[in-house]
């Protein structure tokens, strides 16, 4: 079975309220910057990306204000920095289509473009609450995705030996997260159904997550985090600045911060 190896991109940093996005009522008022992280893998022979990370300062700011990407962040230029064409780029896997995942589609002409179809279907006819995380046309903005063509799936599906999406909505309607396989067990991509590793981390005797406090759906998000951490023997959340301490997953020594593993 193929053997991969992650590595993580920092395409730029959000400014949020600790309490309202990351660990739901824990550290509200505290302002936080988190990393907007895009993945390449490979196997030697494939090279594929999960998400693409996010827009320009500009942008970013609107979106949360001191927001911004610095130059050499945008997620082309961070490929070129570790030596990858990004024409090479063969596969591209949103883990869902919120603003700082899916920026920059452009700078890859020989990608496919692969989404969940439900994920899909809500971000183009959204609830007004989620007009902003989609970048609509009601708010004059125009989401990167629009002008693209989507492949679709629906639920679990082995994109290549060793990986595979599956299901893990509640942060928003179609989320899903890649298994990778790797000579150090499994890894999963959690996209933003795991914000941080403190996520992972017992809230009380009662709680074994801290869950976060962006989701559409708390019930689906609680599930998606036991699935997350029955499968993993690594998690890697979306917006965590830890994940950047390992350059090339999987880590030659055993990593845990702050609960990071799966299990």
């Amino acid at each position: 079975m193929n053997e991969y190896q992650i590595t993580p991109l920092k395409t730029g940093t959000i400014v949020v309220d600790k309490g309202a996005y990351v660990t739901r009522g824990i550290g509200l008022g505290e302002e936080i910057e988190i990393p907007a992280t895009a993945w390449y893998i490979t196997d030697g022979q494939h090279n594929i990306m999960v998400d693409t990370g996010m827009c320009h300062t500009e942008l970013a700011d609107w979106h949360h204000k001191g927001s911004k990407q610095n130059p050499g962040e945008p997620v082309h230029q961070k490929l070129q920095s570790i030596g990858v064409d990004p024409d090479e780029i063969e596969l591209v896997i949103f883990t869902h289509l919120h603003w700082d995942h899916c920026h920059n589609l452009d700078k890859f002409p020989n990608a496919r473009f692969m989404v969940s179809a439900q994920e899909y279907a809500f971000a183009l006819d959204p609830i007004p609450p989620y007009y902003k995380s989609f970048e609509h046309h009601k708010l004059g903005k125009k989401a990167p995705f629009i002008d693209i063509q989507l492949e679709t799936i629906e639920g679990e599906v082995e994109i290549l030996p060793g990986l595979t999406v599956f299901p893990t909505p509640g942060h928003s309607p179609g989320h899903q997260s890649v298994s990778v396989n790797t000579n150090r067990g499994v890894h999963v991509i959690a996209g933003d159904a795991v914000f941080s590793y403190d996520n992972l981390t017992p809230a009380n005797d009662l709680l074994k997550f801290t869950i976060m406090g962006r989701f559409a759906d708390i019930v689906a998000t609680w599930r998606s985090l036991e699935e997350i951490t029955r499968r993993a023997d690594v998690v890697l959340p979306g917006h965590d600045m830890r994940t950047m301490d390992v350059k090339v997953y999987p880590a030659t020594a055993d990593i845990n911060p702050g609960g990071g593993s799966g299990r």
